[in-house]
């Protein structure tokens, strides 16, 4: 057996409220709704009964009367109020779209959906706040179940889909693009004759519950799953995906916007000066005279190919200026434009090391910052920035509750 427990590093002193109280949701509505119900036989003159076993019949016509009667004896009132409350591609409805993600079909199926969403859901409310997680879930977990509906063969179209795993695995997608160098900590118990802790990679972790948990029993069973929503954690994880995607993009917008907006202003008190020429020389002369807030809104405003010729080392001095000047998100727009247009230049790895400064220091986001300043020395950078991407995931391991170990 191999079980994830934990993830690292995660945001110590952040109390994830939202998560926490999903995670009490699902567990209140099992203990008090699903589990009496499920000891509770059914009312056979109920018409949602009856409805329940037409349903059977319809699928399986040649069903005898001892057959029948053994279903009757199998069913509780739970399999009912799920017929009523799950969400079924046959009948869709708008309400069962969310009423189904606090429904489970047995301890287990509850138990491991939880156990996933403590590990990987604090990371991303940290990262997303507390509104925009709780709209994310929600948004992924119906995501989720409507790609089921979509893939689900025929004969599964009156089949009540349950369970928090679609919503779930869309906080895996969001995971998945937004910390990719994050450890994941497994359980791994051939009981009785081994029992160890692995470190494992976050991506390759989530990959392989993409892969060989969800798309190759997807393909085998020819799009029934085996009776596992494969399809529905398919689509919630790459919903998530997608709104990682957006969420970064617009980000890195709205980051670019600011600079304009917030330094156009600093061009205005230069009136002797004499206008730089054009293009990259713009940029260097403003710096140069003094206008380091009129040589950001000028790289910003270069065409892509004059941008990459720009030197590094001049980029990362104007984000230093942003986040000197507490314009922290406008820095991270400027830092994460110099890396895509300079990915294999000696100097990057002072651009990473930015990245995860500002946002270890001035955005206060360990975890997010911890993947870039792993970045940073990749890049065989200079010594002076490897020693501070150093220092910083130091004090990143030191803010763990359960410190992050790595080979020298």
């Amino acid at each position: 057996m191999i079980l994830p427990i934990g993830d690292q590093p995660n945001p110590r002193g952040f109390t994830p409220v939202v998560n926490y109280a999903l995670i009490a949701i699902n567990v209140a509505v099992f203990v008090l709704i699903s589990l009496p119900l499920t000891l509770r036989a059914p009312d056979v003159n109920d018409p949602a009964t009856q409805a329940y076993l037409h349903a059977l019949l319809r699928d399986n016509p040649t069903a005898t009367f001892p057959q029948v009667a053994t279903l009757l004896r199998q069913m509780s009132a739970y399999d009912i109020f799920v017929l009523q409350w799950g969400y079924r591609p046959g009948a869709p409805n708008i309400f069962t779209l969310f009423t189904s993600m606090f429904l489970h079909g047995g301890w287990l199926h509850l138990i491991g959906n939880m156990l996933f969403l403590w590990i990987y859901g604090d990371n991303i409310e940290h990262r997303m706040g507390r509104l925009r997680y709780l709209l994310a879930y929600l948004g992924t977990g119906a995501a989720a179940t409507l790609t089921y509906a979509a893939i689900a063969p025929a004969r599964a179209a009156g089949v009540p889909l349950v369970g928090a795993s679609g919503a779930i695995s869309g906080v895996l997608g969001l995971y998945f693009l937004w910390f990719p160098r994050n450890k994941v900590r497994l359980l791994v118990l051939l009981f009785p004759f081994f029992f160890d802790v692995w470190t494992v990679g976050a991506r390759l972790v989530l990959g392989f519950f993409l892969i060989v948990d969800n798309l190759l029993p997807l393909l085998v069973h020819t799009g029934h799953g085996g009776g596992v929503a494969h399809g529905a954690h398919i689509g919630g994880f790459f919903a998530g995906l997608a709104l990682a995607f957006v969420a970064n993009r617009t980000n890195d917008l709205m980051g670019r916007r600011r600079a304009r907006k917030r330094t156009r202003p600093a061009r205005a008190p230069q009136p002797t000066v004499a206008p730089a020429t054009s293009g990259v020389d713009s940029v260097e002369e403003a710096y140069r005279r003094g206008d380091p807030g009129g040589a950001v809104v000028t790289y910003l405003d270069l065409s892509p190919s004059e941008r990459r010729r720009v030197p590094v080392p001049l980029i990362a001095d104007l984000a230093d200026w942003l986040a000197d000047n507490g314009q922290a998100d406008a820095a991270l727009a400027l830092l994460r434009r110099g890396v895509s247009d300079h990915p294999q230049a000696p100097e990057t790895g002072r651009l990473l090391l930015g990245i995860g400064l500002v946002l270890l220091y001035a955005k206060k986001r360990p975890t997010a910052a911890y993947q870039y300043l792993l970045d940073t020395l990749d890049v065989n950078p200079a010594p002076e920035v490897e020693q501070l991407a150093r220092q910083a995931i130091a004090e990143i391991d030191r803010m763990q509750k359960m410190p992050i170990h790595r080979p020298n």
